[in-house]
């Protein structure tokens, strides 16, 4: 059952880690090409998909993590 906790548990991470690198933060190109910071922006596409699931992702390895902590004391 540890075993398979901490294999969940490193997936999770990666699908974590994958999410939060996929998300644009800040201006993102625009600033290069001298877009400014100040403008309002929403999400879209794939920015508006992927953030509630970060959220999931997030939640599920706190969850696994706490879960993972009681078999092991």
């Amino acid at each position: 059952m540890k075993t398979t906790l901490d294999i969940a548990q490193i997936v999770i991470a990666v699908a974590l880690i994958t999410a939060i690198l996929f998300q644009i933060k800040g201006g993102g190109l625009g600033g290069i090409f001298g877009q400014s910071d100040s403008v309002y922006r929403t999400k879209r596409g794939i920015e508006r998909w992927l953030f509630p699931r970060t959220i999931v992702l997030t939640v599920v390895f706190v969850i696994l993590s706490m879960v993972s902590m009681l078999y092991t004391g």
